[in-house]
């Protein structure tokens, strides 16, 4: 609460039609620490479901294996009273808490967006915001979040990039997996969605997307299969579109096969809302429970098991998987009664987070951190100067318990003798005004990006001119982008800074003065590549993006985001990793063993602060494959990382660790990750386009 101060919410209040005291009240209705029940292993609570589907009558069956929706309803399936099987109610994320239950949305925590969670490239900060979602998301009485989101940034237009980590499968994993874990560390039941390839908003209810084997599995798998095998997610949703083919809700190759023969999952699937578009097929290729109403799995399935099309006993095992996860985590029987939701703590957390995530991509003549004691006039204008940008929208949207606007925020940082001239910007000759009289012009700009469309990678014209303008009439124009992807910037060589802050959550205006105002030292880093001009998208070709014809062919391989810039020497206008601080780092050292009689090797490096101020730096680290017959790998590809924290004139040593998978490809001779002998580059530093540490180690 002490982050927060209560003079800034009452004038937040002030601006918009509620009062202070229903931040409080919002988050007073409930929130639950753990669950207390007993949490059955794996193997007792298998046996005690299936004692209990064997009770059940085939109408009790059906009516369990499909969600049911009115005025009174809405993302649950309803208990069986008889048998003591509890309402399974299901809310939405992954930005917080989003849509669950009946009646108005309520309030939660508006979290920053998940792509600037991956831009931290911190997994533990990753794990706490997962279980602060967890917490809250009991407080609004479900049993399930349905998150994360770990879909590939395949385009840096699609409409859902905010909601995901990023076009890295390595680090969306990484964050992945730790969310995941913070989530279900708290008796939450995590769901790891969209399986799979659910890459673009456009036509995504029926677009068939062609993706070769090797493709599918070192780019669009791989988050998926940590999510299962190291964080053991308890559910999956499967996606809208087709794949190869198939609807996801009912490809056998990718649920049964692939997700619960070989990956082992031993959850339940859920269909994405209206993505089941079958009865008979679903209900044998994977499928679990079908969302958000009965279409297919409720008279229909009743008459395809009485027909003998499905048999009994996989309604039973689709029960069974369901049963068996609720109770490993204690969520039949008895519940606690719900607790408060610490509001103003959570929205430290928030703050914290959103500080951390911010990328800063230019800072000429270290204009940035202000000077709060030699800045006394500030003209503070745009779109975004005059709201607070607390997520993207569709079914990821939050109400904020509160929000923070920017002029309050960035009041509160500077000299309390600092006038800020605070303008929308619609009228631009009047922003050049004030941006003419100010020591200083910080310009907020954005998008709006939302599930159900893609975006335009462009600002609106109106906000470009607003730029050029402002940059024009004062030298010292600072850019504030609030976005959800990626963005052109036809105006960068004109402004002596820009800030990537995404979309920063209910805290954006404090978080975002914390950095502009040095409180914070920004450490973020890009988990996808800005490019220069669309052309240097997948959309410059129709059949790879949006698609032609229903599908959309993925010949880009395995050239994806910044693996397709090095594979075509295509200078982006921002690398994959990259991010300034306002001190310096350098590093040195680098070292590789191998340990004997396996591919396993361990990397090692030093990292220096040779700067004036305390800052976090990651440090990545980068393998280029030799030759291999099948066909190459890209020029260089994320295989490690590590975020160290560093005072001015101090080294940290990084140790990372390869392991056989490192080193491995998927052959579609074998169907199977497959060793690659020979000289692979190892390379270390700051982005994917800089890298002063390089050495090789061959695998024999």
């Amino acid at each position: 609460m002490k982050n927060i101060p209560i003079a800034l919410l009452r004038n937040r209040y002030r601006q918009f039609p509620f009062l202070l005291t229903m931040a409080f009240l919002a988050v007073s209705m409930a929130a639950a620490a753990p669950v207390p029940q007993a949490r059955l292993s794996h193997a007792q609570a298998t046996a005690r479901a299936r004692q209990l589907v064997a009770r059940m009558t085939l109408d009790e069956k059906i009516t369990e294996l499909h969600g049911i929706g009115d005025a009174t309803h809405y993302r649950i399936v309803p208990g069986v009273a008889r048998l003591g099987i509890p309402d399974f109610q299901m809310t939405n994320g992954p930005a917080g808490v989003g849509p669950g239950g009946a009646g108005p949305q309520k309030p939660a925590t508006a979290m920053p967006a998940p792509v600037a969670l991956a831009a931290t490239w911190d997994p533990e900060l990753a794990r706490v915001y997962g279980k602060l979602e967890a917490e809250e998301t009991r407080s609004l009485g479900s049993t399930l979040f349905e998150s994360p989101d770990v879909n590939i940034a395949r385009v840096p237009q699609g409409g859902r990039v905010f909601e995901s980590y990023g076009e890295d499968p390595w680090l969306d994993a990484r964050i992945a997996v730790a969310d995941i874990e913070g989530v279900q560390s708290t008796g939450m039941i995590a769901n790891v969605k969209h399986y799979l390839a659910n890459n673009q908003e456009a036509q995504r209810m029926s677009i068939d997307e062609q993706i070769g084997e090797r493709t599918l599995r070192e780019i669009y798998m791989p988050a998926f299969e940590a999510s299962i095998k190291e964080a053991h997610s308890a559910s999956l949703m499967c996606a809208y579109p087709k794949v190869n083919g198939a609807f996801n809700c009912e490809n056998a190759p990718l649920l049964k096969d692939v997700l619960k023969k070989e990956w082992g999952f031993d959850g339940f699937v859920i269909s994405d809302w209206g993505a089941t578009h079958s009865t008979v097929p679903s209900a044998l290729n994977g499928l679990d429970l079908e969302m958000p109403t009965g279409r297919y799995f409720a008279d229909d399935l009743k008459k395809a098991v009485e027909s003998g099309a499905v048999p009994v006993a996989a309604i039973d095992e689709m029960l069974v998987r369901r049963f068996a996860k609720m109770m490993e985590f204690g969520l039949f029987g008895p519940q606690p009664k719900p607790v408060p939701v610490p509001a103003f703590e959570h929205g430290a957390i928030a703050r914290s987070i959103a500080g951390q995530s911010m990328v800063l991509l230019k800072n000429d003549a270290n204009l940035l951190p202000l000077d709060g004691a030699a800045v006394t006039t500030i003209a503070l204008v745009g779109p975004y100067a005059v709201r607070p940008e607390t997520g993207g929208g569709g079914s990821s949207h939050v109400v904020p318990i509160y929000a923070i606007t920017p002029y309050d925020g960035l009041q509160a940082a500077v000299n309390s003798r600092t006038r800020i001239a605070v303008l929308d910007g619609n009228d631009i000759a009047a922003a050049v005004a004030a941006a003419s009289r100010a020591q200083v012009a910080i310009v907020m700009v954005g998008d709006q990006d939302s599930e159900g469309r893609d975006q335009s990678l462009e600002l609106p014209a109106a906000q470009n001119q607003l730029i050029a303008a402002v940059a024009k009439a004062n030298p010292k124009t600072i850019v504030v982008l609030k976005s959800g992807s990626a963005i052109l910037m036809p105006w960068l060589n004109d402004v002596s800074a820009v800030l990537e802050a995404w979309y920063p959550g209910e805290e954006d205006g404090n978080s975002v003065a914390d950095v502009l105002v040095g409180k914070v030292n920004p450490s973020g880093k890009l988990p996808l590549t800005f490019p220069r001009s669309v052309s240097d998208t997948l959309a410059a070709n129709p059949d790879q993006y949006p698609g032609a014809g229903g599908a959309v062919h993925y010949s880009e391989g395995l050239d994806v985001g910044y693996r397709a810039y090095a594979a075509h020497s295509t200078k982006p206008l921002f690398p994959f990793g990259y991010g300034l601080s306002y001190t310096q780092f350098s590093f040195d050292g680098l070292k590789v063993s191998q340990q004997p009689g396996s591919a396993n090797a361990i990397v090692n490096f030093r990292v220096t602060n040779t700067g004036k101020h305390a800052g976090a730096e990651v440090a990545q680290l980068y393998l280029g494959f030799p030759p291999i017959a099948e066909g190459n790998e890209p020029p260089l590809q994320l295989k490690g990382f590590r975020k160290i924290m560093l005072n001015p004139g101090e080294s940290k040593p990084v140790e990372l660790k390869l392991d056989a998978r490192s080193f491995s490809y998927w052959s579609e001779k074998t169907h199977a990750w497959q060793i690659v002998t020979g000289t692979f580059q190892i390379m270390a530093g700051d982005s994917s386009a800089n890298t002063p540490l390089k050495t090789t180690l061959t695998i024999h």
